[in-house]
């Protein structure tokens, strides 16, 4: 008593409402095996999985893509090394140490070490003076200008890294020359107790001048990739800083700066990869010389890339193939430089989700 009546096998038993209970609804009068009854189960089984997919098109198309950019790299490596062998096998002095660059001479003696070090040593200089700039336009377009001013200002940069390089140092040469002359005068008659303005002359086409167009033709791309990583601060960061009392530049500084420090650290590394591999630029802008000095503002310097265009077209089969393995030394600085920049931008945001 009280118990429901059980449902019978047979569908005679319980008049048209009972069922089997196995597949069909009480009443429907239509069986799962009935001609045009949609299968059950949400619309039937799902469909196969073809093996060649748009998606997996797509994945292996990337695979080899990234692959390639590897295969590119070593295939770069191998030539260079297989070229420059001969001519370090001719070279009669220690081509990491040594400074002057005769490797047309019937006893060959070349070295990469005056080169490498006004490579380097041009490429910061120019950072020193870009970085500061670039991050003070970078806040301004992105937080202080209003947009009807930030939008053309902002155009206006990105087209400065569209222009040539030989236009730079063909600008450098004909109109900075005479001031960065006359400046390098006075660093010299003030501060020439201090031995990067010391010596006796002459000035103009020094590392100063060639740094100062260099932190001119990388100023575009760190101010763009900057101002685009400011943009990208969380609104609600901001806000909260704002909301706790903070002036704008506090802001700025406890909110914008840490959020896009990866970011900034990247393009400065980007731009620093444009002012190594720098040429005719510096070509332009140097006094070819080999020597190894801190002073900025004499007549001298040299770098790989500008040692490499300037003497190609006279070089013979050996002078080539130390040209070459200055570009080796080029590549592999270039290489160093981008991977401790992946180092440093990996450490900064694995640091900033673990502090989130």
């Amino acid at each position: 008593m009280g118990d429901y009546p059980s449902r019978s096998v047979d569908t005679d038993a319980g008049g048209p409402g009972a069922t089997d209970g196995r597949d069909w609804a009480a009443g429907s009068g239509v069986s799962p095996s009935s001609p045009g009854h949609p299968p059950l189960g949400g619309g039937g089984a799902l469909p196969k999985k073809s093996r060649f997919s748009t998606e997996s098109g797509f994945r292996a198309l990337s695979t080899a893509a990234g692959a390639m950019v590897l295969v590119i790299i070593v295939a770069i490596a191998i030539f260079l090394v297989s070229k420059a062998m001969p001519a370090l096998q001719e070279n009669t002095e220690n081509f990491l140490t040594y400074k002057r660059w005769f490797p047309n001479d019937a006893n060959p003696n070349f070295g990469i070490a005056a080169l490498a070090f006004g490579t380097v040593l041009s490429s910061v200089l120019a950072l020193l003076m870009a970085v500061p700039v670039a991050l003070g336009i970078a806040l301004f377009l992105s937080h202080y200008a209003p947009k009807r001013l930030a939008t053309p200002l902002g155009f206006t940069i990105d087209l400065l890294a569209a222009v040539p390089s030989v236009v730079f140092g063909l600008w450098g040469r004909d109109v900075l020359l005479s001031p960065v002359r006359d400046f390098s005068e006075w660093l010299n008659k003030y501060f020439g107790w201090i031995p990067l303005f010391g010596g006796n002359g002459p000035f103009g086409r020094s590392v100063l001048l060639g740094s100062l167009v260099l932190a001119i033709m990388v100023l575009p791309i760190i101010t763009s990739l900057s101002r685009e990583v400011f943009q990208q601060t969380p609104g609600m960061n901001e806000e909260a800083a704002l909301a706790l009392g903070a002036t704008k530049w506090e802001m700025i500084r406890t909110a914008v700066l840490p959020y896009g420090r990866p970011g900034v650290i990247a393009a400065v590394m980007l731009g620093l990869g444009r002012a190594l591999g720098e040429t005719i630029a510096l070509a332009l802008t140097l006094s070819a010389t080999f020597d190894i000095s801190f002073n900025l503002i004499e007549s001298g310097g040299n770098t790989i890339a500008a040692n490499i265009a300037n003497t190609f077209a006279e070089a013979n089969d050996t002078g080539r193939g130390a040209l070459i393995a200055s570009g080796l030394v080029l590549f592999a600085i270039t290489l160093v430089v981008n991977m401790a920049a992946r180092v440093i931008i990996y450490r900064r945001r694995e640091f900033r989700d673990n502090a989130a």
